[in-house]
């Protein structure tokens, strides 16, 4: 999931953010919601990546500590 994030964000712009759905569905293989299962995987890998440094979570365009994200959320490139 931390690999579908990453790549996600290579291949947007060095600003863009990603959703955490936008990973689950790119590792997800059906062709259904099945994806919808792996939302919560891909907030643990987009929490692992900012520990590692990697990646910032936002929510209204600010970053937020994981912790303290409730809600919708964006990933995006640390700054």
């Amino acid at each position: 999931m931390e690999r579908a994030i990453l790549e996600l964000l290579e291949h947007r712009g060095p600003a863009a953010t990603i959703c955490p759905s936008d990973a689950a569905r790119a590792v997800y293989s059906g062709d259904d919601d099945g994806w919808r299962a792996l939302m919560e995987p891909a907030r643990s890998a987009a929490r692992r990546l900012v520990a590692a440094g990697e990646v910032e979570i936002t929510q209204g365009g600010h970053p937020v500590e994981p912790t303290e994200a409730r809600g919708p959320i964006r990933i995006r490139r640390a700054r």
